[in-house]
């Protein structure tokens, strides 16, 4: 005798609440920190109150903030070396007066 067992039905898992968030947020972390940085901030707290780990929400936040301070600080460079070279070329024209001058082949048109 043969008994005809019903076929066994197969699930997908559910998905974890924030996980497609948290990796739009990881690959914009990259791109565009600060928007990285909102999306993975996001996925990461829906996520966490649905009780799931979410990965790659976790590192988008990690990247952004340091890509974000790695920028801040590269801004803050480039403006401190900005003032500097317009200080330089200040103090030569303060120094040699009015008028062109090349220094070291370099031309400077003061006043």
């Amino acid at each position: 005798m043969s008994s005809s067992a019903p076929a066994p039905v197969q699930t997908t898992p559910a998905a974890v609440p924030g996980k497609g968030l948290g990796i739009a947020g990881l690959v914009l972390a990259f791109l565009v920190p600060l928007v990285g940085l909102i999306l993975s901030i996001i996925a990461k707290s829906q996520s966490k109150k649905a009780g799931y780990p979410n990965g790659p929400a976790t590192a988008g936040i990690w990247i952004s903030i340091v890509l974000m301070v790695l920028g801040a600080i590269l801004i803050g460079i480039s403006i401190w070396l900005g003032v500097a070279a317009t200080n330089n070329v200040v103090a030569i024209c303060n120094e040699l007066g009015e008028g062109v001058w090349e220094v070291d082949g370099v031309t400077y048109t003061c006043g």
